[in-house]
């Protein structure tokens, strides 16, 4: 067994849940509080259909815009040319962490497409891989202000990652699409 280098608010709520729905509902919120952002979300899809929502989303407070899609919606499939992050996603490449959305290069960020539907400045795109297809989005974000990701943020953003893809995986394998 491996040994977790998480806080312990977080490793707490993978230690005490085991069910997906339960572990995604405690999980946005800590994480959220855990790296100090404004808002936390995950989308969730399944890779075969390419149906995804976000059922998931913690803001730091009522100002924040709310991230919410509880019904599996087709994406469109024009995303991965619009949203350079989502294409990086599909390839399953590294997360990648956006210090500041109006400086980041448009190879890495749409930055129209980033201020139209989302509203951030800075964040993390999480890409949940499990057996080499992608199966979620984990996004953490910050507001009004570019954000330097400390080597912190990232070691748990990377342990999170590895604990929760086959959650993912498993929350949407269980979903019905009839």
């Amino acid at each position: 067994m491996t040994h977790s280098n998480l806080p312990e608010a977080i490793q707490n709520i993978l230690d005490t849940y085991k069910e997906p729905d339960a572990v995604f509902s405690a999980l946005v919120g800590v994480l959220g509080e855990v790296l100090q952002c404004d808002r936390c979300f995950l989308y969730l899809r399944n890779p075969q259909t390419k149906l995804g929502k976000v059922s998931y989303c913690w803001r730091r407070n009522q100002e924040i815009p709310e991230i919410l899609d509880p019904d599996w919606k087709a994406e469109p499939e024009s995303l991965p040319k619009e949203d350079p992050l989502f294409a990086a996603a599909l390839r399953t490449d590294p997360s990648v962490y956006v210090e500041d959305v109006e400086t980041a290069s448009p190879e890495v960020v749409n930055r129209e497409f980033e201020r139209k539907e989302f509203g951030h400045r800075a964040l993390i795109h999480s890409h949940l891989v499990w057996d080499g297809q992608l199966w979620g989005i984990l996004q953490p974000c910050v507001f009004g202000s570019q954000r330097v990701w400390s080597e912190f943020d990232h070691a748990v953003v990377t342990e999170v990652e590895g604990k929760i893809a086959p959650l993912a995986a498993a929350y949407v394998k269980a979903a019905n699409f009839n």
